[in-house]
């Protein structure tokens, strides 16, 4: 076994399963992939599985987790927030191009960013941010995010760097175990399609998360539409842009939410992990903020800007997801919100209600459609949740002790 790998079989699933149910290249299209250097065994693969996809051409940009904490150390806040021009022509060019995105995560080293101050770790290019999401948001390129193990990553799993455990964990949650994992992915959006045409048809106006420590209530945008498993680009061409995903969500009403929320895992902000999140919403604001660690990095990042302490996600998940069944706190947010229903501030999805895509941003703003620089989800499932929603026909229960009871 190679550094980096469980073996070939398992990094080759690994890899087709990102390529061809991720972004799902089609002949001819250009690829571009982020990773950082200690991750280069992965990267290798996919780049490889892309090409046999028919890829026309394939480009790695790649990050090093030393580099990055030099400039986070002698940049300043200001610097780090400034907009490079070249950036935003490149991605403006990526999306003419109709390139597919792959973005490889995971912690290769947890504790690289130690010591840094908090303004700096969360400081945002907020028009290369907001470039990338609206392209990003409103399906004008197809992208994926999908974690890749590492030893660094391991040992903060498990506290020694058991990268075959991880492997093993990792290729359950994505369903690399299967005989045909892209076929198994494939019925897994089936089903969460399903889940979310059976919530559309109920009209839900509100939803009311109740749980040890939670008891929130979030308004939804008329005749929003949920979304679950693949989604759909503007010439008919399907993606997953998280792998593995096993939710259903919507956008709320930005302004509307209310009341107290207790994260069930930890959620890692900035390359900093926050143990232990508890927040307070009044008028769809996140007003109170506190942690048994990094509130000061949670504190950080939902003042980047004011749409940050307001919701962009309401998303459902139940206990016989892949993540929750592992029985693993993966301290990987792409894989621990999974594990359970989530909220995210920051961000909405313009394809959260009907035509959307097409409107301008003060026209989704005024809809009820949150704008930030940041999007960030946390996770509030587990043992205890049950989760309603407020129908015109009355109160139905979605999940009741975790477990998924709608109809």
């Amino acid at each position: 076994m190679s550094d980096g790998t469980r073996g070939t079989d398992l990094l080759t699933r690994f890899a087709d399963l990102v390529v061809r149910v991720g972004v799902n290249v089609q002949p001819g299209q250009g690829v571009v992939i982020n990773a950082d250097l200690a991750q280069a065994e992965i990267a290798r693969a996919v780049v490889e599985q892309a090409y046999v996809a028919g890829a026309g051409w394939v480009e790695v940009l790649w990050t090093d987790g030393p580099v990055r904490r030099s400039e986070l150390t002698h940049a300043t806040t200001e610097t780090l927030s400034e907009d490079r021009p070249w950036a935003l022509q490149r991605t403006r060019e990526w999306v003419e191009a109709g390139i597919a995105a792959i973005t490889l995560t995971g912690t290769p080293d947890p504790h690289l960013f130690a010591g840094i101050e908090a303004a700096k770790l969360t400081a945002v290019r907020k028009g290369e941010s907001a470039a990338r999401r609206q392209a990003a948001m409103t399906n004008q390129w197809r992208w994926t995010v999908v974690a890749a193990p590492s030893a660094g990553w391991a040992r903060q799993v498990y506290g020694e760097p058991d990268l075959e455990r991880l492997w093993a964990a990792v290729g359950q949650a994505m369903r690399l175990d299967e005989a045909d994992p892209v076929a198994a992915w494939r019925e897994r959006a089936a089903t969460l399609a399903a889940r979310a045409a059976a919530l559309d048809a109920l009209k839900i106006s509100e939803l009311t998360y109740s749980g040890d420590g939670t008891d929130l209530t979030v308004g939804l945008i008329p005749g929003c539409r949920w979304t679950g498993g693949s989604v759909t680009d503007g010439a008919g061409i399907t993606s997953m842009p998280n792998i593995p995903t096993e939710e259903v969500f919507t956008s709320p009403d930005r302004r509307r939410a209310d009341g107290v929320l207790r994260v069930t895992r930890p959620v890692v902000i900035a390359g900093q992990l926050v143990e232990g999140l508890r927040l307070t919403f009044a008028g769809g604001r996140i007003t109170e903020v506190s942690a048994d660690s990094g509130a000061d990095v949670a504190r950080a990042e939902l003042d980047t800007d004011e749409g940050s302490r307001s919701l962009g996600e309401v998303a459902l998940v139940d206990r016989e997801s892949r993540i929750a069944q592992a029985n693993t706190v993966f301290h990987n947010t792409l894989f621990d919100e999974n594990a359970g229903c989530h909220v995210a501030w920051g961000q909405s999805f313009p394809f959260a209600i009907e035509g959307g895509v097409g409107l301008s941003a003060d026209e989704r703003y005024a809809a009820g459609l949150n704008t930030a620089s940041v999007h960030t989800d946390v996770v509030v499932g587990g043992e205890g949740l049950t989760v309603t929603g407020r129908t015109p026909e009355g109160d139905v229960t979605i999940l009741a002790d975790d477990e998924w009871v709608l109809s």
